[in-house]
């Protein structure tokens, strides 16, 4: 049976009846570490990316292919590991991704072509795709069982495990060759997952009643064989998910560039876009459960498209380089909860796979961003061409509204 299960009995409105709520504190803890362990190993690689290419004589073209093993790894085994959720509990599989995680983001500082450093990326990717999943389909059965909105909280965790990584890459950046920076968080991955682990694997696998789906008796959900419908109202949330995650990756790629080169910014000014852009994200999220305890998961979705929207709108097309900031600043407020809740009512419909589907797509705006801004670019113009992400924020929020009777409680009570 699947280990996601065992535990339903246990909790207040499952078949067993009266047993008292457990509590979930350790859970959650160890939960918000490996987001934030995530973040942080994965923002300590991207950092390293101009060393990397140095090293192994890539051209930026050639250096994109190789990118793109990252991209192939994390998409091929998110929708495998829903399976293996299912199959082993996400517990166990959040764990031993991070350790995967942790041992392959050694591997791209000791390459010696862009070759090589594609392959040896399609396992780091592997492993970063795979943790994703895991470590939100863990997170979605936690939200199930607190009936509460905490998803954003995992996800803030994330920004601000991002944002360490990046920060600590800077200062380190000049001291460390990318090899021994790499080896370092190769080790503190590795101690963090020994000393986290255990607690995550102690702990039952909690999940409250699923959602019904119209015409399917609670009992008789099988939440490993999704109906046409729900497939349906998935794929929704991942399109949701994919329009937020699209304006994510554009300003991660271009946002410095958009502030150097056309508003002729200095380059730290120009690089603090970004940072500004994931510090309110993060702000954004951590706000994330008060918001949709307080207005539901319909309200904060169409307000947070709507806010991207006008936020980018100004990053895009502001004529100073500090208004320009202030709509970085807005954007970053408005998509923070929109990839966590779209996630979370996937999840909440299809368990480990509805996971798998939504982060998948998600995953897909976030590779996509980047190049369609540089093919736009090109053919008009970099604050033309950003203006996208206005329109994808806008396409969320109606989305949203859309979605508003798809099958998951509007408030948790």
């Amino acid at each position: 049976m699947p280990q996601r299960n065992k535990m339903r009995t246990a909790l207040p409105g499952g078949s067993g009846g009266s047993t008292a709520p457990p509590s979930f504190t350790r859970l959650r803890t160890a939960l918000t570490v490996f987001f934030a362990l995530d973040g942080f190993l994965f923002a300590g690689w991207v950092v390293r990316i101009p060393a990397i290419k140095h090293r192994t004589g890539a051209t930026a073209s050639t250096l994109g292919l190789a990118l793109l093993g990252v991209s192939a790894g994390a998409v091929i085994t998110m929708m495998l590991t829903g399976a293996l959720c299912r199959r082993y509990g996400s517990h166990a599989v959040t764990v031993v991704c991070g350790v995967l995680l942790s041992l392959s983001i050694a591997l791209p500082a000791r390459t010696g072509s862009a070759l090589t450093l594609g392959l040896v990326l399609l396992v780091f990717g592997a492993a970063y795709g795979g943790m994703n999943v895991a470590m939100n389909s863990a997170a979605v059965d936690l939200v199930g069982a607190m009936r509460r909105p905490v998803m954003p909280s995992f996800h803030a965790a994330f920004s601000f495990g991002g944002m360490a990584g990046a920060g600590l890459g800077g200062l380190v950046a000049s001291r460390l060759s990318p090899g021994s920076h790499l080896l370092a968080l190769t080790g503190v991955g590795l101690l963090v997952t020994a000393v986290t682990g255990p607690a995550l694997l102690r702990s039952g696998t909690p999940a409250a009643a699923p959602a019904q789906e119209p015409g399917v008796a609670a009992g008789e959900r099988q939440p490993h064989r999704m109906s046409p419908h729900t497939r349906r109202v998935v794929a929704l949330f991942g399109v949701i998910a994919l329009c937020t995650a699209y304006g994510e990756g554009a300003l991660a790629e271009w946002g410095a560039l958009h502030l150097s080169q056309d508003l002729r910014a200095d380059p730290g000014l120009a690089a603090a876009g970004y940072s500004l852009f994931a510090l309110t994200m993060a702000i954004g999220r951590l706000s994330g459960t008060a918001l949709l305890e307080r207005f539901g998961q319909t309200r904060t979705l169409v307000a947070g498209g709507a806010t991207a929207a006008v936020g980018m709108l100004f990053g895009a097309l502001a004529p100073t380089v500090w208004l320009t900031l202030l709509g970085f600043a807005v954007a970053g407020l408005g998509l923070a909860n929109i990839f966590p809740v779209a996630v979370g009512r996937a999840g909440a419909l299809a368990g480990p796979d509805g996971v798998a589907a939504a982060s998948t797509l998600g995953y897909g705006g976030m590779l996509l961003g980047p190049p369609v801004i540089g093919f736009l670019a090109d053919w008009r113009s970099l604050p033309a061409a950003l203006t996208t992400v206005t329109l994808l924020a806008a396409t969320a929020a109606v989305l949203g509204f859309a979605a508003r009777n798809a099958g998951t409680p509007e408030r948790f009570e």
